[in-house]
């Protein structure tokens, strides 16, 4: 039997509203080690490299071995736990984001199938343990680690559309219009109204494959990106809380402060010290 041995990493603070990694590692378990029954707040994909082990989701069990991944979605009860008897060793990574689900549903996982076996390991396994080699603090290794989860995320999409060449999904096709929309303009006094009329559908249907793509409505995920690029001058740059509002798209200074406390739990004027606590 194997030797046990657990390798994670676990990233308590980011930024990186679009595509976050929220831990990763690699794990040789016990005999029936086990997680769950749980939920996460977040998606969690497994790669198991030997042995066996039981996943649970939904009431239904899969027995996986080499070669398996399963994906875990949020608010979604699980349980797995490793073979008794040739107990599984795994990779793993968890993420989330404004792009997560986007990018989750054009892998082979679906709500019926929610473990797939991928035809050649060893790239994916690369990618994740790549990802856990990357770890770290600094911002730095956070763009490191989110450029190997698109690499892992890229390969289970090339090995999705292979196995079933899939006609893009409109809705999908719509959030990606209106995220780049945001993204080239968030700092000027745009509205919902004008993404959606730049992405050509109505401000409703806007709204409606946002939730079903994203999860959040246009105008959270707008004030969310406009406060992540605020958290972001306020860490590299000199301006004043003043600039940066209006740097930001926001023109009221106190406002911009009101929106950004409700969103870090901090006044702007705060976020620097509270973030050097944690």
């Amino acid at each position: 039997m194997a030797e046990t041995y657990k390798q994670s990493f676990k990233q308590h603070y980011t930024d990186n509203v679009e595509l976050s990694i929220f831990n990763c590692g690699l794990q040789s378990c016990a005999p029936s080690h086990a997680w769950g029954p749980g939920v996460r707040d977040h998606y969690l994909i497994h790669l198991v490299v030997s042995g066996h082990g039981q996943y649970t989701v939904n009431g239904r069990s899969f027995t996986l071995g080499p070669g398996d991944l399963f994906l875990v979605k949020p608010n979604q009860l699980v349980s797995y736990c490793a073979d008794a008897n040739d107990p599984w060793e795994y990779y793993w990574v968890g993420f989330n984001g404004a792009f997560a689900n986007k990018l989750v549903q054009q892998t082979p996982f679906t709500d019926q199938s929610p473990v797939y076996h991928c035809g050649e390991a060893q790239p994916l396994k690369q990618a994740l343990r790549s990802i856990y080699d990357c770890r770290g603090p600094e911002s730095h290794h956070e763009a490191a680690m989110v450029g190997h989860l698109y690499l892992f995320l890229s390969s289970l999409m090339k090995q999705a559309h292979e196995c079933d060449p899939r006609v893009s999904n409109t809705s999908s096709q719509y959030v990606h219009g209106a995220i780049k929309y945001i993204q080239f303009n968030y700092s000027h006094d745009i509205s919902i109204d004008d993404i959606a009329k730049a992405v050509g559908v109505s401000r409703s249907h806007l709204y409606r494959v946002f939730m079903s793509n994203v999860g959040q409505s246009p105008i959270d995920y707008l004030t969310n990106y406009r406060i992540g690029e605020a958290c972001n001058l306020l860490r590299d740059s000199k301006l004043s809380i003043a600039e940066i509002a209006v740097s930001v798209g926001f023109f009221d200074q106190f406002y911009f402060s009101r929106v950004f406390k409700k969103t870090k739990g901090v006044p702007p004027s705060r976020y620097l010290s509270s973030i050097e606590k944690t």
